[in-house]
């Protein structure tokens, strides 16, 4: 049997034996993962499970810096990530990188190769990060014989769907600080979903790649977070980020409407 190296046993110790562990031990069971109830395994019977297990039998790990998938790249699968954080960035005409995505535990990326059966973004693991590699065409054969399935596909299309019409909002009717609140209060929206504090987490985005993604400067991030510990509303420490007051921070956005 092949067997490739452990890239951080420390976050799967249950899995080590030696300095490597076998490709059967990767497979992904959607049964037994946390993300289950925010992924496409969500209301499936056992057997449509079994089956669905049987289509995702492929678990990656990156590390901090690896690319899941890169911008021109064949569209062949989408990717669930069940633990870690990436961000998904298209390459500009001038060069730099445009961060068009942030995504955490639970989300599925990939979906925008679906029409042109090309990436057009590139996806990084912000941390070390885990992710299940969901072949396609079969996930297009089963869907045509469970329904449920299919619903389930749309949904996490809609989803990201709304999740881009949002962010267009941010950017076209907020202001510089009221953007950066937002942008804390969906991460807020997001972990709590997924059974994680709301109030406390760690911001894996660097202060520039979070400017790329709300359209804004690094100074103008960092000042806008300044200004926010200074008010009492959050507190910052490196990256580690904690929301003092929600009602307030939430009456921030509130009140430009």
């Amino acid at each position: 049997m092949h067997s490739i190296p452990i890239r951080d046993p420390a976050l799967h110790p249950q899995s080590v034996v030696s300095n490597v562990i076998s490709i059967r031990d990767l497979k992904a069971h959607c049964a037994s993962c946390s993300m289950r109830e925010l992924c496409l395994p969500i209301g499936l019977t056992p057997d449509a499970m079994r089956e669905l297990d049987a289509l995702i039998t492929i678990r990656r790990h990156f590390k901090k810096g690896e690319s899941v998938f890169r911008s021109g790249d064949r569209f062949a699968a989408l990717y669930a990530i069940r633990s870690g954080s990436c961000k998904v960035s298209v390459p500009t005409e001038d060069g730099r990188e445009q961060v068009s995505g942030y995504h955490i535990m639970g989300d599925i990326m990939g979906f925008d190769g679906i029409g042109s059966d090309r990436h057009g973004g590139q996806a990084t693991a912000l941390e070390d990060t885990e992710v299940c590699e969901i072949p396609f065409d079969r996930l297009e054969e089963l869907c045509d014989r469970i329904a449920l399935l299919q619903h389930n596909l749309h949904r996490l299309l809609s989803r990201e769907l709304a999740r881009d019409q949002n962010q267009l909002l941010v950017l076209g009717g907020m202001k510089a600080e009221e953007r950066v609140v937002a942008f804390l209060l969906d991460l807020s929206n997001r972990y709590r979903e997924r059974g994680y504090s709301s109030t406390e987490f760690v911001l894996r985005m660097t202060r520039s790649e979070i400017g790329s993604y709300l359209g804004l400067k690094l100074e103008t991030v960092s000042r806008s977070l300044s200004h926010l510990q200074a008010e009492g509303l959050v507190k910052i420490k490196n990256k580690a980020v904690q929301l003092i007051n929600l009602p307030a921070l939430r009456a921030l956005i509130n009140e430009r409407e």
